[in-house]
């Protein structure tokens, strides 16, 4: 029996080193499997703002971008075809007002409770606050393209994996035009509200974004809740200097029609800008600093 037990017991050993070895190295090959299966998995989109300055820059190339003018209908495609490259689905939503016809451009992806961001597009036909020449049309790099800009880069970045929400981009058109020929602010957006068959559970507009000395306060007007909810965001991602939680201006915008039907809406917007409805409003006022944080806020907000 001494001699039996003598001989069992390396055999024993030896497969247990045997199994052990075949763990580890299957362990091994898991191991390397996952990290090859990791660096192949693409890492995650940051909003850019050097981008989004890029599409300031094309849309002020178009020029001019008013209601109802080859420039403005150029300015739609341009943000349709973005659109369509990033694979939005996109329609148009035209209208007339004063015999002119305009046209909303709206994106959507996903599904669930509707989230709907807007900027408008279009871009006033004088430049009523100009010390020099008035009566020139305004180039709209900050009034209007800034937060084109934000949306069609967001629309580039935005992890639907994240974003367990309905999102739409409104793209407005026909805001500018106020106080002009009898015309009032917004009314692509009013068109927009008054025809919505989904209720959103938030509208965020944002405009006039890109000024260098940026400072965003809470629209009078806008939902407080909303407000309360974007600045927090802002300031996780160190943005306080920038997002002032405090009440400023009482501001006539594209978030007011939403307003008025109920929906909880805000207008993110820097009203301090000197260049305001003037010819210098041009894409040199405009910085790819402030662009990114009003996009990564965003961003943020719709993924967390």
């Amino acid at each position: 029996m001494s001699h039996f037990k003598t001989r069992l017991v390396p055999i024993i050993v030896n497969d247990f080193r045997r199994v052990v070895m075949r763990r580890v190295a299957a362990l091994i090959a898991l191991t390397v499997a996952c990290l090859a299966v990791n660096s192949c998995r693409p890492r995650p989109e940051l909003f850019d703002g050097k981008r989004a300055y890029r599409h300031v820059v094309a849309q002020c190339d178009i020029g001019p971008r008013i209601v109802g003018t080859e420039g403005g209908q150029k300015a739609a495609e341009y943000i349709t075809q973005e659109l369509d490259k990033l694979g939005w689905t996109v329609e148009r939503q035209e209208f007339i007002f004063h015999g002119v016809m305009g046209q909303n451009v709206i994106a959507s992806r996903g599904s669930g409770d509707l989230y709907l961001l807007g900027a408008h597009y279009d871009t006033r036909p004088i430049a009523d606050r100009d010390p020099t020449d008035p009566t020139q049309p305004v180039p709209g790099a900050n009034d209007g393209a800034s937060g084109v800009a934000v949306l069609l880069e967001l629309a580039r970045v935005l992890d639907q994996s994240k974003v367990n929400k309905q999102v739409w981009l409104a793209f407005f058109d026909a805001e500018d035009c106020g106080n002009i020929n009898g015309w009032p602010f917004s009314v692509g957006a009013a068109h927009m509200a008054e025809h919505l068959s989904v209720q959103p559970k938030a509208v965020v507009v944002v405009d006039m974004v890109g000024d260098e000395d940026q400072r965003f306060m809470w629209e009078t007007a806008s939902n407080d809740a909303l407000n309360r909810s974007l600045w927090a965001v802002a300031a996780d991602l160190g943005y306080q200097h920038q997002f002032i939680p405090r009440l400023g201006y009482s501001i006539i915008d594209d978030h007011v029609p939403f307003l008025q039907r109920g929906f909880a809406a805000i207008d993110i917007i820097d009203f301090d800008y000197p260049y305001w409805h003037t010819t210098q409003d041009t894409p040199d006022k405009v910085s790819p600093e402030s662009l990114q944080r009003i996009g990564r806020v965003l961003q943020k907000w719709l993924e967390q």
